[in-house]
């Protein structure tokens, strides 16, 4: 599995190498997961992501994060990388959507790999600083996990 989450890694950064309008980021905020088998746990995730322009109001935005949830005293990180389509509807205002790989890196966990659908928006604030929240739907795994995830991004 690692194998092809960077696989995937490359293909999209060689695809998109000779992209003119590229931005690179960072981001990180809150986020809360709940599953259908009645469990939650919240954290903070830290992570990175890259814009590229598809078209006039359309970017693709592929990032990598790092999650750490806690609850009932214990912690579990996990690392996902969501491929985003970025939609500007209005000034400023933009909607997210497209998939996510989720990958724990706990050895306990059944599920190491779950995928999922990302559906959100952001709000720049200003060219560089933006809010981000969005909600990443599971769709695979023994337990369906989803995650709320609200944070603030700066792009360079």
């Amino acid at each position: 599995m690692k194998k092809i989450i960077l696989t995937m890694a490359v293909v999209l950064i060689a695809t998109f190498a000779n992209a003119q309008d590229m931005k690179f980021g960072v981001k990180g905020g809150f986020n809360s997961a709940s599953s259908d088998g009645g469990g939650s746990a919240s954290g903070f995730f830290l992570g990175g992501l890259v814009e590229f322009s598809l078209a006039d109001k359309l970017v693709l935005q592929p990032g990598l994060n790092y999650h750490t949830f806690s609850a009932n005293g214990g912690s579990v990180s996990t690392l996902s990388v969501p491929v985003l389509f970025k939609y500007n509807v209005a000034e400023k205002i933009n909607l997210l959507a497209g998939p996510s790989l989720f990958y724990s890196l706990e050895s306990e966990v059944v599920d190491k790999t779950v995928f999922g659908l990302d559906l959100g928006g952001s709000y720049d604030i200003t060219d560089n600083f933006f809010v981000e929240p969005r909600y990443s739907i599971g769709l695979t795994g023994e337990v369906k996990t989803n995650v709320l995830l609200i944070g603030v991004g700066y792009k360079f």
